[in-house]
């Protein structure tokens, strides 16, 4: 890296840390604290009644206070990085990311502790009386061997779960690319031969875990900056070291390093050479996984063996070796069942949910993540990358069945899939709200057409629908642009075996297909010629088609394009006496819940009829969320405060509503911080029929809508759900280019639920 790159990584990093605010932590309440009687409750007197409970009860502290979600992350400063001992106080940035990312991979709080004592016994005994603040301690960055000391006394005399990340976490993470490595490489970890460089905390407990996973002891040579550790030797040695001592006359890694399967490097730069990879096994596996730079290049290595399965510790080539898959979620699960401590069955059983989740199917969202990267499992893609979601759920709940199993739970979950799906909506903001949807829809099989089948987003929804739903998906695309994007996304569905496909270029219905299209608009201007160029470039019109003939019960359009474009072709074919576009409705989640937003796309200007219409409607697929629905008509004018276009409007809309009853609440006309604030609605109008905040907000123009839909995404951090074409009797949705994966699949599962069951 040149003087000049490294000068502006160096000031970007300062930057950051600096600004707007020094550290990356901060503390905030989780309860209210705005007046007397919030006061009395969190603190004298009514904080009494917890710490009473608590007394009685010690199990109640995970109830009562946030033990239960609190980490300690507990260092000395004497290991940090390759930075070496650098003091306490220096260590203290390290700690601050390490507890920012327990937070941001599995919600967990943290904090981090420095602790100026050098002496093992002494530090363990600090940690040791910090039990009744944490739920867990992660031990970090303290020097070899002291950090076998502390840790062993902490776990001894510690009941909750003491886990030092530099060993155990960097033993999982290669436990986990190693049991892939083998597996592709064809070979067993019952018969390979390990040399391993580096005596440190690192390296013995990758080793150790290795011989956990089934290699044998005499097969693992260890060496350090002195050479093989072998027996008899006394400079530098400890009991850990000594372990792996092997009675040969051999002492350098070059002549131990012949017929060796894999190389476990945790030690530093230029340790292996080309040389010595050439004296390896058949398809050897290289971990050099020294930071910043490893014991060989990558490309050094395949210069003598191009079949080589390589892993390091660097984010620029693959498979990194980063304990951010692991300690999160390994916290999690042990936090979650109130584990007392991480065992070897939790270890093992977080190894093999982060080795299985690298050979499924990528997800959207890694993609997403790493864009330009190949994440299909293979010599490149080991271990699945710490942005990837899925880790939470598997990962925890693995973790925390391995811990009932094993006897160390104090809270065991009765309900695991009920607990996968509460991780899994720590992640996916949407699995709640959606799931009476997904529910609806697995009651049934539809058949749902994507007009735009060669788009990504498009697959990996198709993906996610065969593994997730009950549905059947069709495609409208080229097959072979289609085969060729889903292989170099890494999804393992194909054209004509896991879904339809319809090739616009050349499909055996083609003549079938513009002879329909052409029946239904011949009397609106549209020859033979017009119909048959329509139907081959046309995606959009083909799936109407294919809904209009029976042939797909819903289509989905609009990754790419204007919407009222999409939504022309939709009302030519699939238009009825009783089917009519009323409009779009955006479900938009919130920190706080959702928030429903129409009409945002159909009609520019609707009038009193189209709004009513529009109410009516939002009210119906409001509850398909199990949500019961709570509608605030929103204008410019307010309570009849203005004789303005759009409070004209509205008051003419909520005439019509009023004239029969309706199984729904609804107010009108209002401002939208009238509809989200009950308080400022009772002073203004007391007599409002509308109880608490509005859930769902009508508006009076798809401008307004649209800018309020669009500054909650931006803004707000809201999820988008939808559009969601209403009126249609659920046979076509309309989406937006920026729609994700996610959204496509939630979309498929409202287009998947049949209209019978919401109405």
């Amino acid at each position: 890296m040149s003087d000049e790159k490294t000068e502006s990584l160096r000031s970007a990093a300062l930057f950051y840390h600096e600004y707007p605010k020094p550290g990356k932590l901060e503390i905030r309440a989780t309860k209210p604290l705005a007046n007397g009687r919030d006061l009395t409750r969190a603190y004298s007197p009514g904080v009494a009644e917890a710490s009473l409970e608590i007394k009685a009860d010690p199990g109640n502290a995970a109830r009562y206070t946030s033990r239960g979600n609190l980490v300690a992350v507990i260092s000395n400063g004497t290991a940090v990085l390759g930075l070496g001992n650098i003091g306490a106080l220096a260590a203290k940035p390290v700690m601050e990311g390490k507890a920012v990312l327990f937070k941001k991979f599995a919600n967990i709080d943290c904090f981090d502790i420095e602790i100026a004592e050098q002496d093992p016994e002494k530090l363990a005994e600090i940690v040791c009386a910090l039990e009744p603040t944490f739920g867990a301690v992660n031990l970090e960055d303290i020097k070899a061997p002291d950090c076998f000391v502390v840790e062993r006394i902490c776990r001894e005399r510690m009941n909750i779960p003491v886990f030092h990340d530099d060993q155990h976490g960097t033993a999982i993470v290669v436990g986990a690319a190693a049991t892939n490595a083998l597996r592709i490489a064809g070979k067993s970890f019952e018969d390979i031969k390990v040399v391993s460089t580096g005596g440190g905390a690192a390296g013995i407990a990758c080793l150790n875990m290795l011989l956990k996973l089934g290699v044998k002891r005499e097969n693992v040579w260890l060496c350090d900056i002195h050479g093989l550790v072998h027996a008899g030797r006394e400079v530098d040695m400890n009991p850990q070291k000594a372990a792996y001592a092997q009675a040969t006359d051999l002492r350098t890694l070059g002549e131990v390093i012949d017929g060796a399967d894999l190389f476990l490097g945790l030690s530093g730069p230029g340790v292996l050479t080309p040389e010595m990879v050439a004296q390896m096994a058949d398809r050897p596996i290289v971990f050099a996984l020294a930071n910043p730079n490893p014991e060989i290049q990558p490309d050094a290595v395949r210069s003598v063996a191009p079949d080589a399965i390589i892993a390091t510790g660097r984010s620029d080539f693959p498979n990194q070796v980063n304990n951010v898959l692991c300690f999160p979620f390994i916290f999690r699960g042990a936090l979650d069942v109130g584990a007392t401590e991480i065992n070897d069955e939790m270890q093992i059983a977080c190894i093999e949910g982060i080795a299985a989740l690298a050979r499924a199917t990528t997800s959207a969202e890694a993609a997403a993540a790493y864009q330009g990267e190949q994440l299909t499992f293979g010599p490149d893609y080991l271990i699945p990358k710490p942005f990837d979601p899925r880790l939470i759920a598997v990962v925890a709940s693995a973790v925390a069945e391995a811990a009932m199993a094993s006897g160390v739970a104090t809270r065991p979950i009765e309900d695991m899939a009920a607990y996968r799906a509460k991780l899994n909506q720590s992640v996916f903001r949407s699995a709640l709200i959606m799931r009476p949807v997904f529910e609806a829809a697995a009651t049934t099989t539809r058949r749902i057409v994507f007009c735009e089948g060669e788009d990504e987003r498009v697959l990996r929804a198709a993906q996610a629908m065969l593994e997730e739903t009950t549905d059947t998906p069709i495609l409208i695309g080229r097959p072979e642009v289609i085969e060729r994007r889903a292989e170099r996304a890494g999804l393992t569905i194909r054209p004509s075996v896991d879904f339809e496909l319809v090739n616009p270029e050349n499909d055996p219905r083609y003549r079938d297909y513009w002879g329909t299209y052409h029946s239904v608009m011949q009397r609106r201007g549209v020859t033979p010629d017009l119909a048959r160029a329509i139907m081959r470039t046309n995606t959009t019109a083909i799936g109407a088609v294919m809904v209009h003939r029976g042939e797909a019960d819903s289509l989905i359009c609009g990754t790419f394009g204007q919407y009222l474009w999409h939504l022309n072709y939709v009302t030519q074919l699939l238009e009825t006496k009783d089917l009519r576009p009323t409009a779009a409705l955006s479900l938009i989640i919130l920190e706080d819940g959702p928030l429903f937003v129409a009409d945002t796309h159909v009609h520019a200007v609707p009038t009193p009829e189209q709004i009513a219409q529009t109410v009516i409607a939002t009210a119906r697929h409001v509850k398909r969320f199990g949500v019961e629905p709570k509608i605030a008509l929103c204008s410019g004018s307010q309570f009849g405060n203005l004789d303005s276009d759009s409070g004209i409007r509205m008051r003419a809309a909520l005439e019509i509503l009023d004239a029969v009853p309706r199984g729904f609440a609804y107010e009108g006309e209002m401002h939208a911080d009238s509809a989200l604030d009950a308080e400022l609605r009772a002073r203004i109008f007391p007599q409002s029929r509308l109880e608490g905040p509005a859930n769902a907000l009508v508006f009076a123009s798809t401008d307004a809508a649209g800018a309020t839909r669009n500054i909650l995404k931006m803004k707000a951090n809201g999820l988008e759900v939808g559009p969601i074409l209403m009126g249609m009797g659920n046979r076509a949705h309309i989406v937006t280019p920026a729609i994700t994966p996610r959204g496509l699949l939630n979309i498929s599962a409202l287009a998947g639920t049949p209209v019978s069951l919401y109405g």
